[in-house]
């Protein structure tokens, strides 16, 4: 995993976009993101590692999704689109990679800048709920992700709007952020 801020130029969204300025995981915790890094190894160790997460964490349901363009056939390029509108989840988004690689963009508060989080295989990422966040693939276009769910999968994006933004989640997420201390 790296992380820095998004450098916001114009230009294929699934370049690097690097700003050149690093953000730390210290920085993710601070707008709520929790991170782990958990190598897949052949002996299977990282299972165990992803079930002990998500143990902890009341993750009870997972699955495995594929993103490429062959998984998605002619929906791929709607599906990249539609997952890098800028939403928001009533739920934690939960993403351990398999194989392949991309970016979540998280929304930093108070100041509304893009933190870049380039995930490859062995990250594990949890986005909470109620951050404006999006998603995409990068150069390599496929990745295979373990979802984790605390209860049934929801995959309803929140739009950022007006509404959105009085939203009780996102009113319980920037609350969250008064309480969140950095070690």
């Amino acid at each position: 995993m790296r992380s820095y801020y998004f450098d916001n130029l114009p230009g294929d969204q699934r370049l690097l976009h690097d700003s050149g300025r690093e953000v730390t995981v210290s920085q993710l915790e601070a707008i709520g993101a929790r991170y782990w890094r958990i190598p897949i190894d052949e002996e299977g160790r990282w299972e165990d590692k992803i079930n002990d997460v998500a143990h902890e964490r009341n993750y009870k349901n997972r699955d495995v999704i594929n993103v490429t363009k062959e998984g998605l056939g002619e929906a791929y390029e709607s599906k990249l689109k539609m997952f890098y509108e800028e939403h928001m989840h009533e739920d934690e988004e939960i993403r351990y990679i398999l194989d392949g690689s991309g970016f979540f963009d998280l929304r930093e508060h108070p100041t509304d800048n893009w933190i870049r989080v380039h995930l490859v295989p062995g990250d594990l990422l949890v986005v909470p709920a109620g951050i404006y966040h999006r998603f995409t693939l990068d150069e390599a276009n496929k990745i295979q992700a373990m979802r984790l769910f605390k209860e049934e999968p929801k995959w309803t994006p929140h739009n950022r709007n007006e509404a959105t933004d009085n939203n009780p989640y996102r009113i319980d997420y920037l609350s969250s952020l008064q309480t969140i201390t950095v070690a």
